[in-house]
């Protein structure tokens, strides 16, 4: 746990004395979570977790939870930084952007991620709201209900066919999800046997959860408060989703003679071995198993490269490929051909 908690807690720390004091420190962040992780993913090999003396790995959730609480403080700091009445100059701000972008769109996605699959109510509960303040709610249904589900198929808004541009993809899957997502809802609730109050729906949580954070940055910060948090929260649902991209583009899970699709195996997500990127994120890199088991824990998370498949480059360097298609498919289509082989 030792190497998570450095991982994500030391941007936490450089983020709040950047939003509060700007300068260098703005500077920090954005190096940090740029050119740090790739060096420290160069230079050191091998899993951020290791297994104690029983031959367990260590749960994890204490991080978990308060890194959960620290972005509840920091998308806060970030609106009033880059949009509100702050100190900071033009190139503060934008450094600012940037950085709090990184970390929501890496770090808190990840961690969200890791929340609404725990077991207990309250984290997740606190995962939901993680979701809601980055005004993607939506996800907390779409992610358990549709995506793992049906993943690795045409009927998952969030797993990317061949050759489809990341471009295509993002709309395509941010209004996918919302509507699949929905539509799971209302299924699970028209099976409930008692009545319902339309209060009980997670999809008014989210759409007032946003309205919410609209209307609070409105208060607070007026119209740079709004154009802050809206630029804030797309950054880091467009990283979310490049995640998404990354992690099952070209994958396809059979369709048996039944008309049942094939189990998710190891071989329907894309994963990285890199140490500190996959540290910063929770192990969200080792996604097959993740897939295969989704009540596994961060840090317990497994990859063994002779059955997973493996991307050549750490998942932030692919994610800002995917941004270039051409290259993208030069890089990645012969490798889905080498698969399906």
């Amino acid at each position: 746990m030792l190497w998570f908690s450095i991982a994500t807690l030391v941007p936490v720390l450089l983020l709040t004395l950047a939003g509060v004091w700007g300068g260098a420190f703005c500077l920090a962040a954005l190096l940090y979570q740029g050119a740090f992780v790739h060096v420290m993913d160069r230079l050191v090999h091998g899993a951020a977790a290791r297994r104690g003396v029983g031959g367990e790995f260590p749960v994890g959730e204490g991080l978990a939870v308060s890194l959960g609480l620290a972005h509840l403080l920091l998308i806060c700091l970030a609106v009033y930084a880059v949009g509100g009445p702050s100190d900071l100059s033009a190139w503060e701000r934008a450094a600012c952007f940037i950085a709090f972008g990184l970390f929501f769109g890496q770090v808190s996605n990840a961690n969200a991620h890791e929340l609404i699959h725990k077991q207990g109510r309250w984290p997740r509960r606190l995962g939901v709201l993680v979701y809601i303040s980055l005004l993607f709610g939506h996800h907390a249904s779409a992610h358990p209900k549709v995506h793992h589900i049906w993943v690795a198929t045409e009927r998952d808004p969030n797993s990317p066919a061949p050759n489809e541009s990341f471009y295509r993809f993002w709309p395509r899957a941010w209004i996918g999800s919302f509507r699949e997502g929905l539509q799971a809802e209302n299924d699970l609730r028209a099976r409930a046997k008692t009545d319902l109050s339309i209060w009980s729906h997670p999809y008014v949580a989210y759409i007032l959860g946003a309205c919410g954070m609209v209307a609070g940055s409105a208060l607070l910060f007026g119209w740079g408060g709004i154009a802050a948090l809206l630029a804030i929260t797309c950054y880091a649902q467009m990283q979310l989703l490049l995640s998404d991209y990354v992690q099952h583009y070209g994958l396809r899970r059979k369709r048996l003679e039944t008309g049942k699709f094939e189990p998710v195996g190891p071989e329907h997500s894309w994963n990285t071995p890199h140490f500190y990127s996959s540290a910063l994120m929770l192990n969200a890199p080792r996604h097959s198993d993740h897939h295969m088991n989704p009540l596994r824990t961060y840090p317990s998370l497994q990859l063994d490269e002779a059955t997973m498949p493996v991307l050549p480059r750490s998942l932030p360097v692919m994610a800002t490929l995917a941004l270039w298609p051409r290259k993208w498919r030069a890089v990645m289509n012969p490798r889905v051909a080498a698969l399906s082989t």
